[in-house]
């Protein structure tokens, strides 16, 4: 257990070549996921260095001048590549803009495969190069990290332990880098740093939740603070790995409250990694988890459809 309520896990056990110890992390994720949809995560592939530099590169970039970030904005894509201004998402079912910034980095495929997969291309930043740089090897370094997580859920589902390799290979998975800026002027009535809202991908693994500020809401309704120790990674269930299990992997509402007064001078910056799978994705709920205590809850879909109707309701697609 980490110390605020969320169990903490070492992606060592399951990696070992000791059957008990990779059972162990099964075991001990599944039961996680079940109860709370949220796990600290040890044992990543992020290293220290590369954490520190990212940061690094990351704050350059949020002090450059608002007309230089908003010349990477890129228009008609949703905000899917580039740079997004303060404000512009809600969460869904909110008509308040979020009190953040963030820049996305996507999928980064072979010249070969380019055309079919037709995502947008990854901007860069000619002022801050080392931003550009550090966030394509963190993007593969927590994308390879989120297999191996897929592996273990996939093993407690009951499925082959790959089920998930071939729909994530090459997926529509988002690197985000966020910045809280410091509040400067009383919020508008119910606008916080992110607004209560479950995410739409299969996991989320998320870099920054070393400070207060992340809340995550428990089943019974109260809530509860996630801060992660300096080695860890916070992972979480996202909406569409809790429809395809039929909501027996639980995706948990969360949320970034605005921190006390005296601390509204400071900027807080977080990198989650919204971890998609290929828009063809088959999302219908798995047959083994229909049962007569827990029917069918969910329509057929594909990922990529349900990708789009969500991200109507948040306002980043008009």
């Amino acid at each position: 257990m980490s110390q605020n309520g969320i169990p903490s896990v070492n992606l060592a056990d399951f990696l070992s070549e000791d059957p008990a110890r990779k059972q162990k992390f099964v075991n001990e994720i599944g039961k996680a996921y079940e109860e709370i949809g949220f796990v600290a995560l040890k044992g990543h592939f992020l290293s220290d260095e590369l954490v520190d530099n990212l940061y690094n590169s990351v704050r350059q970039f949020y002090a450059l001048p608002t007309e230089t970030k908003q010349s990477y904005i890129v228009e008609g894509i949703g905000g899917q590549r580039g740079y997004t201004a303060f404000g512009n998402e809600h969460a869904k079912g909110s008509k308040v803009g979020d009190l953040k910034e963030f820049w996305h980095f996507g999928q980064y495929v072979s010249e070969e495969e380019k055309a079919k997969y037709n995502y947008p291309e990854n901007i860069s930043v000619t002022e801050v190069p080392a931003f550009t740089e550090y966030g394509e090897e963190t993007y593969k370094q927590l994308e390879k990290t989120g297999v191996y997580v897929l592996r273990a859920l996939a093993i407690f589902l009951g499925l082959n332990e790959f089920y998930f390799d071939d729909k994530v290979k090459n997926g529509n998975s988002i690197l985000r880098a966020i910045h809280y800026p410091p509040i400067t002027e009383e919020p508008k009535e119910g606008a916080v740093r992110a607004g209560a809202h479950g995410d739409i991908n299969l996991i989320t693994l998320l870099m920054g939740a070393q400070g207060r500020g992340l809340q995550v809401q428990r089943h019974d309704g109260t809530w509860v603070d996630a801060i992660a120790e300096d080695d860890e990674l916070v992972i979480n269930v996202g909406d569409m790995l809790s429809r395809h299990t039929n909501n027996r992997l639980k995706s948990t509402i969360h949320r970034v409250v605005n921190p006390d007064r005296e601390l509204w001078g400071s900027s807080r910056f977080s990198i989650p990694f919204f971890m998609h799978p290929v828009s063809e994705m088959d999302l219908s709920v798995l047959e083994d988890c229909i049962d007569e205590n827990n029917p069918k809850q969910y329509e057929d879909i594909t990922a990529g459809d349900f990708l789009t109707q969500r991200l109507r309701e948040i306002g980043l697609i008009k």
